[in-house]
């Protein structure tokens, strides 16, 4: 039998020391004589990554004064570029870390939920897969509205649809639940390319896109946190009260599984009044020659030609394409990956149990630690290797570890070995958000960013629609994962090649 709590104290180890590692504790204190080296490379422009970076630096050198500042005054520049780093990064974490608090808190009781209100298998893949149709047909053009009317309004617009989604599960009725999923989709679309596109402003604006990087990282080690958290107050909000309707006959329910959503609703009000009060608006920025006609459309109009403007760029450029292509194929591998390793690795442990002994099911707590404590690692392997590349090199080791660590779980027969490569897996999802946060956010244009990012997702949610409908077995599914990040791979080297070369 495969011992999960000794690979779980493994992975909290090795997290430990490359969190340590990748610190500016250790980088202060235990320099290991490379430290001038780094330093060096910290200073450097960082226009050969991210564009406009020349344009940047221009602007911050004239704010403090001297076109072409010493020693001295580069050293004092780059100590306030750390300062409103710092303040920018406290005031994104604070919101959005509250935002993907309240989605993990749903994620593992929506199925449970509709499945303790009575309804069917069939019934409930209809609501998800209305979901994820939702996330596909509102997200498309839903992101244009945030470039255009302001993305702080729409990250408030995403608490408060969410906000809804979660009352919603209180109700029996499935046409009510519907109306929730639906819900549900959109704030997922926002959830997933509101956030980020304001981030990448707000580090345009205050000029310290060099530490986009950081700032990316940082979310995604958060992000894991948080994950690990949310699971532990889920289970104990959903065993605190019975389940049962606050009057006989009544379609309203309390307790139980809806535990989770209430304090996610909670989360959400929080997380709305936060963006309102420490954020500044952003918009997608327009050149002189893009004004005026929009300002006359009609919402509907405008958003329609938010679109088409976002679709003609993506499909103009090669390197936002790509972009595209890949993110859909890694995302969505990852979330093949979520509906089927619980089934993969329940098959291996009764395939390996004795005859006559009877399977008591696994600890799917601490397996769900361990993937999110490798995310974590993996998010302090990035800020590590950053040091040494470029988020175009590191991507292109990314994927090619993820397709190597499907071909080890199609492949293998041990749950144990399975779940190391998994593990593996989780590893990449770490070093992936970061990784490509920073290239979106050197490739994509900020005044459709936003509209481009959900147009990324159109191709996610059909990867996880077609997932949902069709009856794959796990080693299929995990079979076309790794096609999927083998493709992605050999995309990433052509994007690596025109970005070096460009």
């Amino acid at each position: 039998m495969t011992n999960y709590n000794f690979i779980f104290g493994c992975v909290l180890l090795f997290n430990t020391l490359v969190t340590f590692w990748a610190s500016s504790y250790r980088k202060k204190h235990f320099p290991c004589g490379s430290s001038s080296s780094e330093g060096d490379k910290q200073d450097e422009d960082p226009s050969p990554l991210i564009g406009g970076g020349d344009k940047e630096a221009d602007s911050a050198d004239v704010e403090h004064g001297g076109s072409k500042p010493d020693k001295s005054s580069s050293a004092a520049s780059d100590a306030a570029a750390n300062i409103r780093h710092s303040q920018l990064l406290r005031k994104y974490l604070a919101v959005y870390l509250l935002a993907a608090f309240s989605d993990w808190l749903q994620g593992p009781y929506v199925y449970a939920l509709y499945a303790a209100y009575g309804y069917s298998q069939h019934q409930i893949a209809v609501l998800f897969v209305a979901g994820f149709g939702s996330s596909m047909v509102f997200g498309s053009f839903i992101g244009g509205m945030a470039d255009q009317g302001g993305r702080r309004k729409f990250v408030i617009l995403f608490a408060i649809t969410y906000a809804l989604s979660c009352m919603t599960k209180h109700f029996k009725s499935f046409g009510i639940l519907m109306i929730g999923r639906l819900l549900g989709g959109v704030a997922t679309s926002l959830l997933f390319s509101v956030f980020e596109a304001w981030l990448i402003g707000a580090h345009a604006k205050a000029g310290v896109m060099s530490h986009l990087g950081k700032s990316f990282s940082t979310a995604q080690y958060g992000n894991s946190i948080i994950a690990i958290l949310a699971g532990q107050i889920a289970n104990k909000a959903a065993a605190f009260k019975e389940f049962e309707p606050t009057s006989e006959g009544s379609g309203f329910y309390t307790g139980g599984y809806l535990g989770p959503f209430d304090i996610s609703l909670l989360s959400l009000i929080v997380c709305g009044v936060l963006a309102f009060s420490l954020w500044e608006e952003n918009y997608g920025e327009k050149s002189d020659g893009d004004d005026g006609d929009d300002s006359s459309k009609s919402g509907k109009s405008s958003a329609t030609s938010a679109l088409k403007g976002a679709f003609s760029t993506t499909m103009r450029s090669p390197d936002i394409l790509s972009c595209g292509i890949i993110s859909s194929l890694f995302e969505g591998s990852m979330y093949i990956f979520v509906f089927m390793w619980t089934p993969a690795l329940t098959a291996l442990a009764k395939e390996e149990m004795g005859e006559g002994e009877e399977f008591e099911g696994l600890p799917f707590g601490v397996i769900f630690s361990t993937f999110m404590v490798c995310c974590m690692a993996g998010s302090s392997i990035f800020s590590i290797a950053m040091d040494f590349m470029k988020p175009e090199q590191l991507a292109v080791i990314v994927f090619g570890v993820a397709s190597s660590a499907f071909a080890l779980v199609v492949l293998s027969g041990s749950a144990t070995y399975t779940f190391l490569a998994m593990n593996l897996f989780e590893m990449c999802v770490g070093m992936y958000f970061p990784s490509m946060g920073t290239m979106k956010g050197m490739i994509v244009p900020e005044d459709k960013r936003a509209a481009i990012y959900n147009l990324f997702r159109i191709p996610l949610n059909f990867i996880v629609l077609f997932s949902l409908l069709t009856n794959l077995t796990p080693r299929v599914s995990f079979t076309l994962c790794g096609t999927m990040m083998v493709v992605a791979t050999l995309l990433q080297m052509k994007l690596k090649s025109r970005r070096v070369s460009a």
